[in-house]
């Protein structure tokens, strides 16, 4: 088995496919990507990912991009590899992770998307409020959802693909506070939230997995 890894700095979809390899104790090499450089632009990546996006995977000359569908390879590949199954075995389980997962990139994702582009990608006297307000109040919608979806320790029962999906979406929407303190997004998530994301930090592996430069600020 010879895995290399390419990912992003911050990108949630690289994020999780990240915490999912740590996740299943996999030997891989990492080739943590530049936005700015423009590593996803390069005539070698786009042989990779013809959509120039991470996360992808190259297992023995297989290339797989998409971050779900790498999850999914992952666990069905190696079921039992590390820490056990991120997709559940039992039907009616595993139709309730995929279905937080494509909460979290439908609803959560589009509900925050253009705020997020407003704050991280333009000058301050740039940025179009109104944007920033509705995303914040669609964003507000959605983090309460998930707060009284959170019946556990964990979204599904067990630690599972729909925990290493939504954290990361989460804690880029609370990196726009540091841009923009006024939005006061750290406002808006609830108690269940936040001790579960406390449970998500304290996995064994997750510091490993910390966006490099999220580590100074």
């Amino acid at each position: 088995m010879s895995i290399t890894f390419y990912c992003g700095s911050g990108s949630p979809p690289a994020w999780r496919a990240w915490l999912a390899l740590e996740h299943k104790q996999l030997p891989y090499e990492l080739k943590m990507l530049s936005f700015s450089a423009g590593d996803l632009k390069t005539e070698e990546f786009t042989r990779l990912n013809p959509r120039q996006k991470v996360p992808v995977l190259v297992e023995n000359g297989y290339v797989l991009y998409e971050s779900v569908a790498i999850l999914e390879y992952l666990d069905e590949c190696y079921p039992v590899a590390g820490r056990g199954r991120l997709f559940p075995d039992d039907a009616r389980e595993r139709a309730l992770v995929r279905r937080f997962i494509q909460e979290t990139d439908w609803y959560l994702g589009m509900a925050m998307g253009r705020m997020l582009r407003e704050i991280f990608h333009k000058a301050e006297e740039e940025r179009d409020r109104s944007v920033i307000a509705d995303g914040r109040g669609k964003l507000a919608a959605e983090l309460a959802f998930f707060e009284r979806e959170i019946r556990g320790d964990y979204l599904a029962g067990e630690l599972s693909a729909a925990d290493l999906t939504l954290y990361p979406m989460i804690a880029l929407a609370l990196r726009a506070d540091l841009k923009d303190p006024a939005l006061a997004i750290r406002t808006l998530v609830g108690p269940k939230i936040t001790a579960w994301m406390g449970r998500i930090e304290a996995l064994p592996y997750f510091a490993r997995t910390l966006p490099p430069h999220w580590k100074n600020n």
